[in-house]
C-alpha cells in the first residue's frame, strides 16, 4: 500500500510547493489542498470553487505545535473539544494570530482549524510543514465530491494532482464552532451533532 501512494503524495507535495491547488481525501469529504501561508495559492483556491473572499476557508494542521502557530489563545471550552473530538470532523474556529493571511480569517479575525482523522490528509499536512486549505473539492453551490471521479468532473483540466482516498461516506462535512467568551456556537452542523457537543461541555454550552 505504501508503494502505491508514494508517487501521488510526492506529486502532491510538489505541486504545493509550487503554491498549486491538489485535490485530496479528508475525513468527511474530498478537498482542495493549498499551503494556507502562501497568499498565491490561496487565492487560486478561492478561484477555482468561485467563492467569496469575504468567505473564508478552514485549514487543517498536524498538531499542537503547528496550532499554536496560527491562534493566540486556546480558551479552556476549545480543549474540551479538541480533548474530545481530535483527529475527527471538527473544525473549531479561534482568535487567529496577527500575522495570518488575512483570507483564512472571519471578520472576527478567527481561523478555522480542525486535525483530520484521515491519514493520507495529515500525511500530507506533516510532510508539507504548513497548514493546509481544507475546503470541500466543488464549486460553490455544486454538490461536494464523495469521489475522485466526481472531484475530477469538477476540475479536470484546472487541478492536476487528484490524490485518491477511495469513496467518501459523509453527507455533511466538518461541524463547524467558534469559540467566544464561555459559549460554543455552530457555525455549521455536522458529523458531530450539539448532543455529543454537549456531552464534552456541559449543558448550557452551546448556542446556535
Amino acid at each position: 500500500m505504501k508503494e502505491t501512494r508514494a508517487e501521488p503524495l510526492a506529486a502532491a507535495l510538489a505541486g504545493l510547493r509550487r503554491d498549486e491547488v491538489i485535490v485530496f481525501p479528508t475525513e468527511t469529504l474530498y478537498g482542495l489542498g493549498a499551503d494556507a501561508l502562501s497568499d498565491t495559492a490561496v487565492e487560486k483556491v478561492f478561484q477555482l470553487k468561485g467563492r467569496d473572499p469575504n468567505n473564508p476557508i478552514p485549514v487543517l494542521i498536524d498538531g499542537r505545535n503547528m496550532l499554536g502557530t496560527l491562534v493566540a489563545d486556546i480558551p479552556r471550552l476549545a480543549e474540551a473539544l479538541i480533548a474530545r473530538f481530535w483527529p475527527g470532523p471538527l473544525t473549531i474556529v479561534l482568535a487567529a494570530r496577527k500575522d495570518i493571511p488575512r483570507p483564512l480569517l472571519n471578520s472576527n479575525g478567527g481561523i478555522g482549524v480542525r486535525l483530520s482523522s484521515q491519514p493520507i490528509a495529515t500525511q500530507i499536512v506533516k510532510a508539507l510543514g504548513h497548514p493546509l486549505t481544507a475546503t470541500s473539492a466543488n464549486p460553490s453551490g455544486k454538490a461536494p465530491a464523495r469521489t475522485l471521479h466526481e472531484a475530477k468532473q469538477y476540475f479536470s483540466g484546472q487541478i492536476d494532482v487528484f490524490v485518491d482516498g477511495g469513496e467518501l461516506t459523509s453527507r455533511t462535512g466538518s461541524t463547524v464552532v467558534e469559540i467566544s467568551a464561555d459559549k460554543v456556537k455552530i457555525i455549521r452542523a455536522g458529523e458531530i451533532g450539539q448532543a455529543q457537543l454537549e456531552s464534552a461541555l456541559g449543558a448550557g454550552r452551546i448556542s446556535l
